[in-house]
């Protein structure tokens, strides 16, 4: 087991609220005793966040994370220095837009060279994003284009309950017509094999519809139940696999919440985002499943109506480092 993980945290959109977010976080000194967190972002910003909350944290400028410290009271960061220093608060800007794709691609480079050990993104905003030049629907996507990863999943993760989703970030129309069987089975398997690595053997995993009440045997929609999903579950109950569905999500988010199944697999966006968030902003963090490098995420965007006021609060962001901890751990058992 890896002693204190380097995680490298991302500063996302620097008008949004990752700067104060990131200060808020390594201010709690528990942080420090499960990882060595150094940020990947600008300097300036994270001083500027210090002075709002006046906070007794120093900022220790480093050019890799070899240099850094680690130590309490005081910030590492690489600063890549893409942000001026009048940059306004809670407005799209594309300079922030491009230093966030930059401080993501820093981060992806460090780790793949073995340099950290994980990376736990604070959020971007994706209409900046688009603005400074990187035409990607969100951190998933980007990550996965980063590390030249075919295919990905996201899973939100929660106190309660588990969601990976089949579809993420297109419209629901596209979503539909993207899903198919093959797609459909390998979310699964990956929600399997994710599972198997948190110490969960033959995962209770629950399979949503897509139409209301998963069709109700054609009543709704146009057999897509049928179609795209019952292939992909027959298959993998075929290998013994605790897969149901496809059930209607309605009740089955009660039940997942209930504790009836490990996972949800959920059809798109909307669909599990939206019962997840149901339990507050603080409870969820984002996980990307299937790239090579172990990634986390705050399961909130850049609150751009806050940002800069001192009120954004940071628990999503202590989750997200917290499992970013645990999933290195895993990985490193396993390789061992």
């Amino acid at each position: 087991m890896i002693d204190r993980p380097v995680i490298g945290i991302t500063m996302g959109d620097a008008a949004g609220v990752g700067p104060e977010i990131i200060v808020k976080s390594l201010s709690h000194v528990e942080v420090h005793r499960y990882c060595r967190a150094l940020v990947i972002g600008d300097a300036g910003r994270l001083r500027n966040a210090i002075s709002l909350l006046e906070s007794a944290l120093t900022v220790r400028v480093i050019e890799s994370p070899s240099q850094a410290r680690f130590e309490t009271g005081i910030i590492d960061c690489i600063d890549l220095g893409l942000i001026p220093e009048n940059l306004p608060y809670g407005e799209i800007s594309p300079i922030a837009g491009n230093a966030a794709y930059q401080f993501i691609a820093r981060t992806v480079e460090l780790t793949r060279n073995g340099e950290l050990d994980a990376i736990c993104t604070a959020p971007l905003n994706k209409e900046a994003l688009h603005a400074g030049g990187h035409i990607f629907p969100g951190h998933t996507e980007l990550l996965a284009h980063l590390t030249g990863t075919e295919e990905v999943s996201m899973m939100l993760v929660t106190p309660n309950m588990k969601v990976i989703h089949v579809t993420t970030h297109m419209g629901l129309i596209d979503a539909i017509n993207r899903i198919e069987p093959g797609l459909v089975q390998r979310t699964i398997e990956r929600a399997h094999a994710t599972l198997n690595r948190a110490g969960i053997n033959n995962p209770r995993i629950a399979v949503c519809g897509i139409n209301p009440h998963a069709g109700e045997n054609g009543l709704f929609g146009h057999g897509e139940e049928e179609e795209k999903i019952v292939p992909a579950i027959n298959e993998l109950q075929a290998r013994g696999w605790n897969i149901e569905g496809p059930l209607p999500a309605d009740t089955l988010f009660f039940r997942a919440g209930r504790g009836d199944f490990d996972c949800v697999v959920a059809m798109y966006h909307d669909q599990g985002h939206g019962p997840v968030k149901v339990l507050g902003l603080e409870a969820g963090v984002n996980v990307t499943i299937g790239l090579p490098v172990v990634r986390t995420s705050v399961d909130h965007g850049t609150a751009f109506d806050i940002a800069g006021s001192g009120l954004a609060d940071e628990r999503s962001l202590l989750e997200a480092l917290r499992q970013a901890v645990k999933l290195v751990s895993r990985l490193q058992t396993e390789t061992t």
